[in-house]
């Protein structure tokens, strides 16, 4: 029989810098209006980073949040899977690895796994699977850090459904038997046909940086192929988002009458209500994450915390986390909240 798997505990990390609707509003030069940032977009403000808050950083104080939090000791942890951005203070070094030694985290060995903002769901199913598979495995810390903002141009409106990103680190501490907060099952979903419909443009092999590129190239952050990609996600992202969900619950032994708190990522607020619709669900049993904007792979995470904190998220509940990611990635697993029934 396998050993399950349970969420001992959360962190998380926000600078001390926000950027509101307004400051949003001002940066396109007024072609998205305050009242428009707010309604349509749905940020009231996001984080942004300080001059020391670096990707790999950001998600060391997440993890140290956490682990301080919940007086866990960092030579308990077995494995490091870090799900921050490539966007991070020096390329080709590893997260993991450095959040590693930050925490002093020596039993450890880590890697690096990316999905965009499907990742911290998709590291979940992998820590618990090599967890049940692995009998020298019976702590996992999954943490990273988020900043890809940096990336946005505001004059920019092709990507305006990205205004709302901001910089952030979160932490997720798993156990092997812990009683409480089981893991269930997982669903996730990609489609190639996305796999270059929109990405960094410049700093790669194809367009490396060059003295005649190196000013745009700092705000390069683009969607390649409009149309192409708006029409393919017409068609497809909704019924993934909810196939995911209902997959996951339904592998868990559960159905959408079940679910009782969805934490997902960040989009607009229209959107955002769609989809608690589609699950019949309603705003008591989500949090709209207005204050902070999308923080990528680390929203789950903010939302499983916001939750418990308001309240919306009790002993017996069935949760959901569901994401999308550029390229396109789809995913979505479900935690039995509170005490494991024998």
């Amino acid at each position: 029989m396998k050993k399950h798997v349970g969420i001992a505990g959360l962190g998380f990390y926000t600078p001390d810098t926000f950027m509101t609707a307004k400051e949003i509003s001002d940066a396109t030069g007024g072609v998205w209006s305050e009242e428009a940032v707010i309604e349509k977009l749905g940020i009231i403000k996001k984080p942004i980073p300080g001059p020391d808050d670096g990707t790999q950083e950001m998600g060391y104080r997440a993890a140290k949040a956490a682990l301080e939090k919940y007086n866990m000791d960092p030579l308990d942890i077995d494995l490091i899977i870090c799900i921050g951005e490539e966007w991070k203070e020096y390329p080709l070094t590893t997260s993991a690895i450095y959040i590693q030694e930050k925490l002093g985290a020596y039993n450890a060995y880590g890697f690096d796994i990316q999905q965009r903002c499907c990742t911290c769901i998709t590291a979940m199913k992998v820590a618990k699977d090599m967890m049940q598979n692995d009998d020298s495995i019976n702590t996992a810390l999954i943490c990273g850090g988020y900043r890809n903002g940096d990336f946005i141009d505001y004059k920019n409106n092709r990507v305006s459904f990205m205004f709302n990103l901001g910089a952030a680190g979160a932490a997720m501490i798993l156990k092997k038997d812990l009683g409480r907060n089981e893991l269930l099952e997982s669903s996730i979903m990609s489609d190639g046909s996305f796999a270059r419909d929109a990405g960094v443009r410049f700093g790669g092999t194809v367009h490396p940086i060059t003295p005649e590129n190196a000013v745009e190239a700092q705000k390069s952050l683009d969607i390649f192929d409009v149309e192409g990609m708006k029409k393919r996600l017409n068609e497809k992202s909704e019924a993934n988002f909810l196939a995911v969900v209902r997959a996951a619950l339904s592998k868990s032994g559960y159905s959408q009458e079940d679910l009782n708190y969805l934490a997902i990522l960040h989009f607009k607020r229209s959107a955002h209500k769609h989809m608690l619709d589609e699950l019949g669900l309603d705003m008591s049993q989500s949090v709209y994450l207005e204050d902070y904007g999308h923080l990528g792979q680390l929203d789950q995470i903010l939302s499983l915390m916001l939750g418990l904190e308001q309240g919306k998220i009790k002993d017996g509940d069935i949760v959901a986390t569901v994401g999308a990611g550029i390229g396109y990635a789809w995913a979505a697993n479900v935690i039995k909240w509170g005490p494991v029934q024998d």
